[in-house]
């Protein structure tokens, strides 16, 4: 049996390679062929943009659909588009790094299900999302896939996979259709069985509630808690890059969770800012008036309550552009 599953993942900026690799792509192909990217949860135009230049049907995912050869299935949105016994199932699990559908659940559930004969592609993309899932592929005995960081629009995800597996082949754009059909036609050996905590992973990515008990067998508890439901996030203890479950089934990468504590810390900073600075106003409107009815003692008490509310509002104001400047740095660090 040759590699002929192929499971390709891209975030932003990986719309543009696609639509080169579904056009390079020759109409005898045979592998199966199937993408997920980040997409907003009232649709895409993902597959009828791919259509227009490609010589393989290009098929938007249906729930029971068949695996069969020489079709690009793309993943809808708000569903995890998994391989399980030779179709394509579409779970309704929680998001994983922020995202429905998600890179690394159908890696999971490719590695799981076909094991050597996996390809595995991370294409352009921000943050670390098919790092964890690539790593599946790669222990099962897949091959590995990146396209070259600096190829790509958002270098995030090809660098984080990069530094997450020991990665089989870099490529470019221009040359990824080729080299997949070079590795299509390579004999898939080896492998190594898949683990239970993987078949735990893929059922939550379904949508299956997973108890407190199985969840420990892979994961600890840690102090801190889930940006989305609030509950415990637990510490994954398997092989890749650092990540989270809660008892939900939220998941996250060490990387993704940062990224999210960000926004929700600018978020309060920004709003803080804001009730200051109208207490601020209404105070010294207080103390406007308490002079002009000759009060003169209960004005100062305002202007006096002004001042204190003017050094919070610098104080918030000096805090949420350091919390600006700091998120931008890695940016400008990676840009440069």
């Amino acid at each position: 049996m040759n590699h002929d599953i192929i499971a390709i993942g891209g975030s932003a900026g990986s719309g543009t390679v696609l639509k080169r690799l579904v056009r390079d792509l020759p109409a005898d192909f045979e592998p199966s062929v199937f993408v997920t990217t980040h997409i907003p949860a009232d649709g895409s135009m993902l597959p009828d943009l791919l259509a227009e230049g490609a010589n393989l049907p290009v098929l938007r995912a249906v729930d029971g659909m068949p695996v069969e050869p020489g079709r690009i299935y793309i993943a809808p949105a708000d569903r995890h588009m998994l391989l399980v016994d030779s179709t394509v199932r579409l779970g309704h699990g929680p998001r994983e790094n922020m995202s429905r559908p998600a890179i690394d659940p159908m890696f999971r559930s490719a590695a799981y299900a076909y094991g050597p004969r996996v390809i595995g592609v991370v294409l352009s993309g921000y943050l670390n999302d098919g790092a964890s899932g690539l790593h599946a592929i790669k222990q099962c005995g897949g091959l590995t896939v990146v396209q070259h960081p600096v190829d790509a629009h958002a270098e995030q995800m090809p660098r984080s996979a990069l530094e997450a597996v020991e990665v089989d082949h870099v490529a470019t754009a221009a040359n990824m259709a080729e080299l997949l059909g070079q590795l299509a036609k390579t004999p898939a050996e080896g492998g190594r069985a898949p683990t239970r905590e993987l078949e735990l992973e893929i059922r939550i990515a379904a949508g299956a509630r997973v108890s407190g008990a199985a969840l420990r067998s892979f994961a600890e508890p840690s102090a801190i808690s889930c940006p989305d439901c609030h509950g415990v996030l637990s510490e994954v203890k398997v092989e890749g890059p650092l990540r989270y479950r809660c008892q939900i089934g939220h998941a996250y990468t060490a990387e993704v969770f940062m990224h999210e504590q960000q926004g929700q810390v600018d978020e309060a900073l920004s709003v803080a800012l804001r009730l200051m600075e109208e207490r601020l106003t209404l105070v010294e409107r207080m103390a406007e008036e308490a002079h002009q009815q000759g009060r003169n003692a209960v004005a100062e008490l305002y202007g006096e309550r002004a001042e204190e509310y003017r050094g919070h509002v610098e104080t918030l104001r000096r805090g949420a552009v350091l919390a600006m400047v700091t998120s931008r740095q890695p940016a400008e660090e990676e840009a440069g």
